[in-house]
């Protein structure tokens, strides 16, 4: 197979026929505001912890700086929409709230495997060199996917899609072939700013810019230390990740729920209590979060996130569970349940847990 139109198009015969829902295709200098856009965002500091985004800055800013010998990008987008609105679960309040794409199996490795199977086809019926990319990988996916005509880069600054709203797993495919590239999406968010009213810690510092350290997602998934105490309360129940600019957009009038069965919501983190999810050791958080996205995150940051969610449930019943993580191994956790306790406890009762002079020092520092 040699010609170009007939590579691409048999190319997305064969993603789809492995479950990819949407297929576009771009060249690597298709999207140069992007590196200019990365460099204010780590200017301004707006990536927090996030160093890897700072140190991958340089091949991340465009793809043939990651590959020089890459000529066309493939982008492939897997739905995984759910089954019900991701904000039903915030008014459960001694529930907690999971991001949608963390309920099922880890993305990552679905979608690797899928992109791998799909490339090793391209090379043996087109020929060409490629390599296969995830979001764990420097490439600037969202703006390449929008250059590839699989959608436009929301105000949220996520990929918004006419077909499938904001529910968009995301891959890439560069080769060295040169391929026919696709027709870049219009932006359609008009005047609508659902997405960025929406956010309880208000990380929009203006339509299309994220401030990554005040957004619910990075505080409970990829920072460590203790979360602001500013913007502990409107955590609400949400100890991992958080869909609210998501969920909120009008497209997803149009969007179907994903048919992957390994990326549905397992039963077990649907709605889970906060109580359950306190009492969890290390070899318990690993067990009941194999082979998800969560694992990562690790069972004390995990659990911090718990005790900030026990802390915003106005439940006085889950002050026990907060109490009994006071003498947890992680300092982070510790504090965490200090917290949680001075929210759901009177102060005379809050006073009454310090058992000597260090235990009143920690408590304060905490508050």
């Amino acid at each position: 197979m040699t010609e170009p139109a007939a590579i691409k198009a048999a190319l997305i015969e064969q993603a789809r026929a492995r479950g990819f829902d949407a297929v576009g295709f771009t060249k690597p200098d298709a999207v140069p505001e992007a590196k200019a856009r990365l460099e204010r965002f780590l200017a301004d500091g707006a990536h927090g912890d996030m160093v890897w985004m700072a140190s991958t800055a340089q091949r991340r800013g465009s793809p043939d700086a990651l590959w020089p010998e890459v000529r066309s990008v493939v982008m492939l987008g897997m739905n995984y929409g759910p089954a019900e609105d991701p904000r039903d679960i915030l008014a459960k309040r001694d529930h907690a709230a999971i991001s949608v794409y963390a309920k099922g199996d880890d993305y990552h490795e679905l979608i690797k495997a899928r992109l791998k199977d799909v490339a090793r086809w391209l090379v043996h019926n087109a020929g060409g060199d490629v390599k296969v990319f995830v979001d764990t990988a420097a490439v600037m996916e969202k703006p390449l996917a929008a250059s590839a005509g699989l959608g436009w880069q929301g105000k949220h600054t996520n990929l918004v899609s006419r077909d499938f709203g904001s529910w968009l797993f995301l891959g890439s495919i560069f080769t060295t072939l040169d391929l026919p590239a696709d027709v870049r999406v219009e932006d359609s968010c008009g005047t609508c700013r659902a997405c960025l009213d929406v956010c309880p810690t208000a990380a929009f510092p203006e339509p299309y810019r994220l401030d990554a350290r005040r957004c619910i997602s990075y505080l409970t998934i990829e920072h460590k230390g203790p979360i602001p105490r500013e913007l502990r309360a409107l955590m609400g129940n949400r100890i991992y990740g958080c869909d609210d600019c998501l969920s909120v957009c009008p497209w997803n009038k149009f969007a179907e729920q994903g048919r992957e069965a390994k990326l549905a919501a397992r039963e077990v983190l649907r709605a889970p209590k906060l109580a359950d999810l306190a009492r969890l050791d290390d070899a318990q958080f690993r067990t009941m979060f194999s082979k998800t996205s969560i694992k990562r995150t690790g069972r004390d940051r995990f659990v911090r996130n718990v005790l900030y969610a026990i802390g915003n449930s106005g439940d006085v019943a889950l002050a026990q569970e907060a109490e009994r993580l006071l003498d947890d191994a992680s300092p982070v956790v510790r504090g965490a349940a200090v917290w949680a306790l001075r929210r759901l406890l009177p102060a005379e009762g809050f006073s009454a847990l310090r058992r000597s002079d260090d235990d009143a020092s920690v408590m304060e520092e905490w508050v």
